[in-house]
């Protein structure tokens, strides 16, 4: 629950009362600032743009692969041994296809992968060529003029954007009850789904990063929510402000933690993601891994410990702030340019007010055509009581 209080005026002291170390609400924490942020911490008004590039020098970050097919190019793993069995050249084209759901809760779906495809060996495949009339029959229905068009090319998927090397995969949606939304890496054979976020060329270091306490206290604070769930998306990956101090032992250390992290999750072949994963569940030497990895990466931001992931948060803004105002363009100030009332020395002009020329035109319009009794006062209304003012 979020609680907001306003005042009719603007109060110099503003107060944010912190329930995160107490979940009960028994006891919050009170911080003082000038200023409370759109996102609900300490700072300045900022709203952070949904960029679509990431930092230079960082790997971008992609939505996976979508068929937009009906469901028919996609196979359960029932549905995949029965087709391989019927028709084994299939095999050929089988291959995992993995989601957010699949990457965490473990189960296999595969799709057909029909890219470059020899046409002679599908003709062979009834089955194969049934499930590709039903992706051109579904594809003809839809109302989307772009996936109509995809109707001439059936074995494909409509948004291709599978890596031909190994990528870092994210889930599009995890779930609240997890201190760490699970990542990991997949290979170029498994086709990531659009429900699945990927970064081509991650590595060890960038996992470390991501896996990290105060990586994760972004997502919470700037990140969208399904239901109550964080959801990441590629503005929170391209959003976040990296360190620019961290020196290449310190990147070495998150790599050797990072990698720790891995290893212990390697120690049970038979767990998934969600159970290694559960705040219960969660083995001791993985959680004593992920503390290990936290610390590494805080320093590579600050050598003081940071208290509270709120703390974290306030300071990656500040730090947001740095990186962002040498790119935002400075607004020059409007030179005014001078008009003078006809009659005035210039030295007389230049101790009274200086016009503009937007000021000066309602005056300069309304002169060109004077009325015969009331004439126009400059700052003030007609009169036929005063002599005309020359303009």
């Amino acid at each position: 629950v979020v609680i907001i209080g306003f005042s009719l005026r603007n109060r110099y002291q503003k107060f944010i009362h912190d329930y995160d170390a107490d979940p009960k609400g028994h006891n919050a924490t009170v911080s003082e600032c000038t200023n409370i942020s759109p996102y609900l911490i300490a700072g300045p008004d900022l709203v952070l743009p949904s960029r679509t590039d990431p930092r230079p020098g960082f790997p971008p970050m992609k939505k996976g692969s979508q068929p937009t097919d009906g469901g028919h190019l996609i196979l359960t793993q029932t549905e995949r041994d029965a087709l391989v069995a019927s028709e084994p050249e299939a095999a050929t084209w089988l291959r995992r296809y993995i989601g957010g759901e699949e990457l965490i809760n473990g189960g296999d779906r595969w799709c057909l992968w029909l890219k470059d495809a020899d046409p002679a060996q599908l003709r062979r495949c009834p089955q194969v060529l049934a499930r590709v009339e039903s992706v051109r029959e579904s594809r003809l229905k839809s109302p989307t003029k772009s996936v109509q068009v995809f109707a001439n090319k059936p074995t494909l998927f409509t948004q291709d954007r599978q890596p031909n090397t190994a990528y870092l995969a994210v889930p599009e949606v995890s779930s609240e009850t997890r201190r760490y939304i699970p990542i990991g890496f997949l290979g170029p054979e498994v086709v990531g789904s659009n429900k699945l976020q990927m970064i081509v060329g991650g590595t060890v270091w960038h996992f470390g990063m991501l896996s990290s306490a105060i990586h994760m206290a972004w997502v919470r604070v700037v990140g969208g929510r399904m239901k109550s769930d964080p959801s990441y998306s590629p503005a929170v990956y391209n959003n976040y402000p990296w360190p620019t101090t961290a020196t290449d032992k310190q990147r070495a250390e998150v790599a050797a933690c990072a990698q720790a992290v891995l290893d212990a999750r390697a120690k049970f072949p038979q767990a998934t993601l969600a159970d290694l994963y559960d705040p219960l569940a969660m083995p001791p030497a993985l959680a004593k891994t992920h503390a290990d990895l936290d610390r590494a990466v805080d320093r590579c931001y600050r050598a003081k410990p940071f208290a509270s992931d709120r703390e974290r948060v306030e300071h990656l803004f500040t730090l947001y702030e740095q990186l962002t105002a040498p790119l935002a363009p400075s607004a020059k100030p409007k030179r005014l340019r001078k008009t003078t009332i006809k009659g005035m020395t210039q030295a007389e002009a230049d101790a009274a007010h200086h016009y503009t020329v937007e000021e000066a035109k309602p005056f300069i319009d309304y002169a060109a055509k004077p009325t015969k009794n009331h004439e126009y006062q400059p700052g003030g209304s007609r009169s036929s009581s005063h002599p005309t003012q020359k303009i």
